[in-house]
């Protein structure tokens, strides 16, 4: 009998090491690549779905770091080649005439209404021109590296190497500020009147475009829910961070939204910790979800 024993292949490591095994060895944001490597008891056709829907979601990602810019170099160069072709007297005036009606509606920017991308866009690009040829004294001032230089190759720098808020926190000018009067609000719920805090003067400009740039950043914009651990040896428990710092908090309504949806695809418990604004210390688990119940939070 010992003997037999002796046969079986050996284990590296003691079982107190393995117990104490962590999974993920890191933090992993990707939560559906987590769930279609790793969810014990998931068909191998609900892995498929996942992971077709985790592949189209990544390939699109960029795409929402980039909207204003895609949309107002796309509106940029058709509006530039249609005038083109009506100097060379190669396109008729109706045919340009429609042309400016569609491209009017496209890049109107309703008053108090959410930011039109196109609007955005297409202005900038506009204003980056203009600064290249015809600067004045404040572009020069704000602008001394791109102000009076070809803006052909400026143009196409911008669109290649930028994303939305780092394009807006450098290339949006005052004047297009004033143009499209951009101004930011304060809105403190503890106070009964609002406070106009950024206005039309030099900390006012780096104040808007600041604050617009922001408002396009992902790193604010959207919660960061990671994969914290699997216990893999217990009950298989998958435990998620909601990091806080620096970032927008996720709404508890929506977050027990993601955890009912998970718990559905991973089929075991499913819970969340909250790291709030002041540090880890502060960590506490808010959900948990066991079996399509709610075991707290």
């Amino acid at each position: 009998l010992d003997v037999l024993w002796s046969t079986l292949p050996k284990r590296a490591g003691s079982a107190k090491e393995e117990k104490s095994e962590i999974f993920p060895p890191e933090p992993e944001e990707n939560i559906l690549y987590i769930i279609e490597k790793n969810a014990p008891e998931l068909p191998a056709w609900k892995r498929e779905i996942i992971r077709i829907v985790r592949k189209i979601a990544q390939y699109f990602y960029p795409q929402r770091l980039t909207k204003v810019l895609n949309e107002g170099f796309a509106t940029f160069t058709h509006y530039y080649i249609m005038n083109r072709l009506s100097e060379k007297g190669l396109i008729t005036s109706g045919a340009m005439q429609e042309f400016i009606h569609a491209h009017t509606g496209v890049v109107a920017q309703p008053d108090f209404a959410p930011m039109n991308p196109y609007a955005l866009g297409f202005n900038m690009f506009m204003d980056i021109k203009r600064i290249c040829e015809t600067p004045d004294e404040e572009d020069r001032k704000w602008f001394p590296d791109i102000a009076g230089s070809p803006w052909l190759p400026t143009i196409k720098f911008v669109a290649e190497a930028f994303k939305d808020e780092s394009a807006i926190l450098q290339f949006l000018s005052p004047l297009l500020i004033r143009k499209m009067r951009l101004f930011t609000v304060l809105d403190d719920n503890r106070k009964d009147h609002y406070l106009v805090a950024g206005i039309h003067n030099e900390d006012g400009y780096r104040h808007v475009r600041k604050q617009l740039s922001r408002h396009y950043d992902e790193a604010f914009r959207i919660p960061i829910v990671e994969v914290a651990r699997v216990d893999r040896r217990g009950d298989r428990t998958l435990t998620l961070h909601d990091r806080q710092i620096n970032r927008r908090p996720l709404h508890a309504d929506d977050a027990k939204k993601v955890l009912k949806f998970l718990e559905k695809l991973w089929e075991f418990p499913v819970e969340m910790e909250v790291y709030p604004e002041s540090g880890e210390t502060d960590k506490k688990p808010v959900w948990r979800i066991e079996r399509g119940e709610w075991a707290g939070g």
